[in-house]
């Protein structure tokens, strides 16, 4: 299929859902940790009998944090199947209605047919298709702000409207939520750099075409097993990227690896499927936001010290002090357009599964290449320690 840019008229990431066991506790470590702040809430004090879910946010990032409070809610098998993990990947676009059905007409597969879900404070146009594994991908229209459209929860669509009037929503987030204002310390977490996920062996060129052919995205990077392997471990990857390069979505694969199970492998294994592998998380100063994570408790890979004494040949000149940078563990790479700084964490769950990446863009467009086979040593010393080398 012919390659076009932006088919569906994706705006911008809206959101993260994820389904998890236990969302208060989970809002609670998120909000404590990596200072998100609560904003807003939905649960059975709001009239809902399905799910709760807390709505956290730090500058241009919007996490969902959802507990089903069924056992038939599609939730609590995605929980019993995954353990806790990224649900929903969501876009605001231009038009929900011709981002679904340009989508259906290029291959996807529907999950919710558009529809109006609406509150006293207006109206969100919705629609959703599948992705890879149990992972969804939601299609939302709204204009924020302005007054709420008469009949709010139940408005007669037969009168042509442009969709920036119809679609007016005034409230915290989405309909349900209600404002609840619960302030973390910000640790500068500024915005969603990219989501990795990860795919069964053999399937990530299947996803790669899916991304290219159905959502208008193009390959950007492509990286073999000769650049990311190691004595233990192996993967393909294929960054995928909308035209504007603002979404950014590397696909996975396990390669075959000479002696252990690969680290995409073992994620596969326990998250029992394909899924979303680690969130990349932009930050203006790395240096003061890991700085606060460590503080906070949050726990990040390691690599040799070794690693440090390589950089000054290896990068360049950079502004900070590589001693500082080895104090916490930051890792450097660069590309012709400048370099980057990047850590990664340990994984939050305690299947070892979903992981965050902290990075700070210093006109590097890549993805930390020359520090692959450093990390990977990290990242299969705690294989080691699970047993799962």
């Amino acid at each position: 299929m012919t390659e076009q840019r932006n088919p569906l008229g994706l705006k911008k990431i809206h959101h993260v859902e994820f389904y998890v066991g236990n969302a208060k506790q989970a809002e609670f470590f998120y909000r404590k940790a990596f200072g998100f702040s609560r904003v807003g809430y939905m649960g059975l004090e709001t009239g809902n009998r399905e799910v709760t879910s807390y709505l956290l946010k730090q500058n241009n990032v919007n996490f969902i944090l959802s507990t089903p409070l069924l056992p038939d809610h599609p939730g609590s098998e995605h929980i019993k199947q995954h353990g806790d993990g990224v649900h929903d990947i969501a876009f605001q676009v231009e038009d929900v209605d011709h981002a679904f059905n340009e989508a259906v007409k290029r291959g996807a597969r529907p999950v919710e047919e558009p529809h109006d879900h609406g509150d006293e404070n207006g109206v969100v146009r919705h629609a959703s298709i599948a992705t890879y594994g149990d992972t969804i991908h939601s299609f939302l229209s709204y204009s924020r702000g302005g007054s709420a459209p008469a009949n709010a929860g139940g408005i007669d669509r037969t009168a042509a409207a442009p969709a920036e009037e119809k679609y007016v929503y005034s409230g915290v987030f989405l309909p349900g939520f209600v404002e609840q204002q619960v302030e973390g310390e910000s640790t500068g977490i500024m915005l969603v750099d990219h989501i990795v996920g990860n795919v069964e062996l053999g399937k990530m060129n299947e996803w790669c075409d899916f991304y290219r052919d159905v959502m208008g995205f193009h390959r950007y990077i492509t990286f073999d097993d000769e650049d990311i392997s190691t004595e233990y471990s192996a993967l393909m990857s294929i960054v995928m990227s909308d035209g504007g390069h603002n979404i950014k979505f590397p696909i996975n694969e396990p390669a075959e690896s000479k002696k252990g199970v690969s680290q995409i492998q073992e994620y596969i294994d326990y998250y029992r499927s394909a899924g979303a592998q680690h969130i990349a998380l932009l930050c203006r100063d790395v240096l003061h936001t890991v700085g606060m994570l460590q503080a906070n408790g949050v726990e990040f890979l390691r690599v040799p010290d070794t690693y440090y004494d390589e950089i000054p040949e290896r990068i360049g000149e950079i502004d900070e002090n590589i001693d500082d940078l080895k104090k916490l563990g930051i890792l450097v790479d660069r590309d012709e357009e400048g370099y980057l700084l990047q850590i990664f964490t340990k994984p939050v769950e305690d299947r070892p599964t979903v992981f965050y990446e902290i990075l700070q863009r210093k006109g590097c467009k890549g993805f930390g290449k020359g520090n692959f086979k450093a990390l990977f040593v990290s990242i299969e010393e705690e294989q080691r320690r699970r047993g799962n080398l």
